[in-house]
This record gives structure tokens, C-alpha cells and sequence, in this order.
């Protein structure tokens, strides 16, 4: 018997290994981009000390240890604060003129990572006078960066580069008004987390569950093949209540999308849309 072509042979072992993270943990990444999937599938089995994609599967399926430092690996929390600060003043001038409309806001972070973003968006809403009735939810499939999101506490190096961000963003006041310095954390005030909410959510496999006035949901799609992302597409339409604004990542599009002619553009360089239909 002629032996299989070692690159075939590997795509049957991740293939396997996907199956198996589904079917005994939940996780579904069957339908994530290919190429970025085996770099971070590879980062895994190095830093494990294992040779092959087999033998992370033998690890992650019986050690719950290995599976969450997989699934750390897996899910990309690639964040800072106020990152992309065009999308920032984009978001104050052509969707905060909306909001104000509203009595009551519901916003929805989708794929939040450690938190950074969603922090930058409630200190934007509090400096325009809509925190106090906003309610925010944000949300990840990785419990580990959700207890970090929680928490609050960023690492007090990254300040400066953070208070850059937040003045080219717009920011409005001192950027250190919103932190106490401890040891070598920053750690933001608690007025800002007072209408946050963190929770376990998979964009791939749970459903939509409520009814929002914002959805963010920036660089998360493109680790995602064009079926998955038309399968989020359309969980984010239906959360999205009529008029509401959609905001995606600069690598990210509507275009092709199943919903593409539901929206307009509001901000198209900045991937900001409106839902009209």
C-alpha cells in the first residue's frame, strides 16, 4: 500500500481532532479559516511538548487542563484599547446622534476577549452622556478571558500607549481619570463596569439572545470560512433590532454577505452599517 501524502495525512488528523473537541466539549471549530487554524493548532502541540496533531488529541480529550490552554490558543485575543481609533470617532459621530433617540440602549460586544474594547466603548458612551442608560453585554466563548474582562485590571505598561489611542479616538478627557494605578496593573473604576455584563456566549453554536440597539462585533468573522461567517451574519441580523447599528472589523465586509441589502453604510471605510430592513 503506497503511503498518503503527509499533508493529506494532517488534514485528517485535524479534521479528527475538531470532531472530537465538538462532540466531547461543545467547541465547534469545524468551519474556522484552515490556514490560521493549523498555525495556532501547531503553536499548541509545540508549547505541550507533542510531535503530532494526533497526539494533542489523545491530551485534549482526556486532561480538561490541555483542552482550556487549547482553547486559550484557539481563540484569538488579539485586543487593545480604543484599537482602530477611526472606528471610535466614526462610531461618536454617526451612531451616537442615533442612540441619543433611544431611552434605553442595549449593546451587544460579541467575541470581547479580555475586555479592552469594551471598556474603551463604555468610557466613549459615558464621555457622550448615554452610559447611564446603556446596558452592555459582552460576550466570548473563552471563560479564562472573560474572568480577565471581568476583573478589569490591565497591564499599567500598556497605559501610554492606550491614552495615544484614546486621544486619537476622540477621548475627551485625561485618559487616567478612569484608572487607579496599583503595582503594575491599571485597574479601571467600577462606575465603569456598572452596566456590563460578561457571559460565556459561541457565536457558532448558541443562539441569539436578545434584542439589541448595537452589536460589535469587530475581527472575530475572518478567522471564520465564508460559511461560518454566513452563518453569524444572520445570528447578528437577528439580534439586531430594526435601525440598529452593526459594526465590524477593517478586514471585515457585508458584501456577499446573506443580509448585504438589509443594511447601509454609515461608516463604510470603518465598517459601520445600519440595519433599514
Amino acid at each position: 500500500m503506497s503511503p498518503k501524502n503527509p499533508n493529506e495525512l494532517e488534514d485528517i488528523e485535524i479534521q479528527l481532532l475538531l470532531e472530537g473537541v465538538y462532540r466531547y466539549y461543545g467547541f465547534d471549530f469545524r468551519n474556522y479559516a484552515m490556514a490560521s487554524l493549523k498555525r495556532r493548532i501547531w503553536n499548541t502541540i509545540r508549547s505541550e511538548k507533542l510531535t503530532s496533531v494526533s497526539g494533542l488529541q489523545e491530551k485534549v480529550l482526556h486532561d480538561s487542563a490541555c483542552m482550556e490552554r487549547f482553547l486559550l490558543g484557539l481563540s484569538v485575543n488579539v485586543t487593545a484599547m480604543f484599537r482602530d481609533p477611526s472606528f471610535y470617532i466614526a462610531f461618536r459621530n454617526k451612531a451616537v446622534p442615533l442612540l441619543r433617540t433611544y431611552p434605553f440602549i442595549r449593546i451587544w460586544h460579541a467575541g470581547c476577549s479580555t475586555g479592552e474594547e469594551v471598556y474603551s466603548m463604555a468610557i466613549l458612551l459615558f464621555e457622550e452622556g448615554l452610559y447611564h442608560r446603556c446596558r452592555i453585554y459582552a460576550t466570548d466563548m473563552n471563560e479564562a478571558v472573560l474572568r480577565k474582562a471581568k476583573a478589569g485590571i490591565f497591564s499599567l505598561h500598556l497605559m501610554q500607549e492606550y491614552t495615544q489611542l484614546y486621544l486619537r479616538s476622540g477621548g475627551k478627557e485625561s485618559f487616567s481619570k478612569y484608572y487607579t494605578a496599583g503595582y503594575d496593573g491599571a485597574i479601571f473604576h467600577s462606575f465603569l463596569k456598572e452596566n456590563l455584563i460578561f457571559s460565556p456566549h459561541n457565536l457558532v453554536t448558541d443562539a441569539s439572545f436578545n434584542e439589541f440597539n448595537v452589536i460589535l462585533c469587530r475581527n472575530v468573522l475572518i478567522y471564520f470560512n465564508k460559511e461560518l461567517q454566513d452563518q453569524v451574519h444572520k445570528l447578528l441580523y437577528g439580534s439586531l433590532k430594526m435601525f440598529g447599528v452593526l459594526g465590524l472589523g477593517k478586514q471585515e465586509t457585508l458584501i456577499s454577505s446573506p443580509h448585504e441589502e438589509f443594511y447601509e453604510e454609515l461608516a463604510a471605510q470603518e465598517k459601520l452599517y445600519r440595519r433599514i430592513e
